[in-house]
């Protein structure tokens, strides 16, 4: 037989019954497919195992054509695997790929037979779905990667100061372990979302063929089980026309970057010398061809960059779904590209942003000293005045903002604390320098904080221990996804071994 997949020439063309010309050329580069479906070749050939296996047991082929089926998908999934397996694009997707190959070897009788009860409508949403979960679920891996290394490094600067900011203003002393376990609480929730659209992904559309159903007595549940899905899409037209599944993970993976880029912002913030509060290690930073000084947090920026990219690809498929009427359109042939380039960017990004924290130099005496700078404690002071004085709140605020504002001409700050017991005491409530100082020190600021999820470092470390016991829950589920995925791709090979006498 020929190597590759086929030559689709003319009437060769699997629907090309139908036609007495073949495709203009002009035609086949507009609608060939075959760059996005690489994507999905281990897929098809599984799905197409699935599928052979559920027609012979419902005694729709015979054992014998079975056999040559499975006999040469095996051929092309071995070849796949071993790099030798490339589509023709004169075939214009992988389902006519696959297919084609499995004709030339068993021949049209017995692989003409594979097609039965099945449509390349029904057949390119599997692959798309089956292919889709995989990403979902080394997406998840990834996310819990990060935010290990998060909380670890929560937990080890649990009493460290830093400026905590609003409006990119100096705002009050929190801790850096506060800081960290804020954005693993995020990432947490990215998980939950990516977690939910792998619930609503990994759902079997194989069986609607191409919108109605079919005739043939099949057992979608059986090629369900066999392909790893939770369950069956009950609706054969809404099988094959829906998309929202891949909405919703472009969300998730939208939603999911747009945390990595906030990160992203205070990593190339923070690195600058204006506040020098960290350092990106070398391996994640880039020079200047020009300026010899220059050490610049590339990683950063560019995780911001893909940020947009991912935006965009969510708007993309958003756009391209919104007037579609029901049914198969060929406009679905569009939904994947920016499926499979949104999760690469995902990837990348987490790929990059897990060791460049992990690697990362935090530099806390810096951190320390803008903890207080900027009159960051001063909320703090109002707040001792109503607690030791039993003062209405907004008497304190107008009190401490008075006094602020007497520093600020005088060029002082906070740490002046025998001025600050000055105007304090000249504003009506007498206090020493002694008092001051325990007040607005940054270390007893936080100390302070008593409210549940605050930046006391004793909350700080009872949220990471809640983080870290969700992150074990959740890469435990993973796990527990990837297990059920695994499990039925064994129990399909098995069965095709047992099929061709290897078992």
């Amino acid at each position: 037989m020929t190597q590759g997949c086929g030559s689709g020439s003319g009437s060769e063309k699997l629907w090309g019954g139908r036609f007495a010309s073949d495709v203009d050329s002009a035609m086949l580069d507009f609608s060939e497919s075959t760059e996005a479906d690489s994507y999905m070749i281990a897929e098809d050939i599984w799905g197409s195992q699935g599928h052979a296996l559920m027609l012979h047991d419902c005694g729709i082929i015979s054992r014998e054509h079975l056999v040559e089926i499975l006999r040469w998908l095996e051929i092309a999934r071995e070849r796949f695997e071993a790099g030798e397996l490339t589509l023709k694009r004169d075939l214009e997707d992988v389902h006519m790929n696959v297919e084609s190959y499995l004709r030339e070897g068993a021949g049209p009788e017995a692989g003409g037979r594979l097609h039965t009860a099945r449509s390349r409508n029904d057949q390119v949403i599997t692959d798309f779905r089956m292919r889709l979960r995989r990403y979902l679920l080394q997406i998840r891996r990834a996310v819990i990667v990060l935010r290990g290394v998060l909380l670890e490094l929560a937990a080890s600067h649990s009493e460290d100061t830093m400026p905590g900011f609003t409006h990119t203003q100096h705002a009050q002393p929190i801790t850096v372990g506060f800081w960290l376990a804020a954005h693993a609480a995020g990432l947490e929730r990215d998980e939950q979302r990516l977690a939910n659209a792998f619930v609503r992904t990994n759902q079997c559309p194989l069986g609607a063929a191409a919108l109605a159903g079919t005739s043939f007595p099949t057992d979608r549940e059986l090629t369900a089980e066999l392909l790893g899905f939770d369950g069956v899409i009950f609706n054969a037209l809404d099988a094959v026309q829906s998309r929202d599944f891949a909405i919703e993970s472009l969300a998730a993976f939208s939603a999911l970057m747009t945390n990595l880029s906030r990160m992203a912002e205070e990593i190339v913030v923070f690195s600058s010398p204006a506040f020098g509060m960290l350092e990106v290690d070398d391996a994640f930073a880039t020079g200047s061809s020009i300026m010899p000084q220059k050490k610049n947090p590339c990683a950063g920026e560019l995780a911001r960059a893909r940020t947009a990219a991912v935006h965009g690809r969510l708007m993309e498929l958003l756009t391209l779904l919104k007037a579609l009427p029901s049914g198969y359109n060929r406009d679905f042939q569009n939904d994947k590209p920016p499926v499979w380039q949104a999760c690469e960017h995902v990837i990348a990004t987490l790929r990059v942003m897990a060791p460049m924290w992990r690697s990362m130099t935090l530099k806390l005496e810096r951190m320390a000293e803008l903890a207080g700078a900027e009159f960051a404690s001063a909320t703090e002071l109002a707040n001792w005045l109503v607690r030791e004085r039993n003062m209405p709140f907004r008497d304190c605020h107008e009190l401490v903002g008075s006094l602020v504002g007497r520093l600020v001409a005088e060029g002082l700050t906070l740490d002046d604390h025998q001025r600050v017991a000055e105007i304090v005491t000249e504003l009506g409530q007498p206090i020493s320098a002694e008092q001051v100082e325990g007040i607005v020190d940054p270390v007893e600021v936080v100390r302070a904080q008593k409210s549940l999820g605050s930046t006391n470092p004793r909350q700080v470390l009872a949220c990471v221990a809640q983080l870290r016991c969700n992150l074990e829950e959740d890469a435990s589920d993973v796990e527990a996804d990837q297990q059920r995925l695994d499990e039925a791709y064994d129990e399909t090979m098995r069965r095709v071994r047992e099929v061709l006498g290897e078992a």
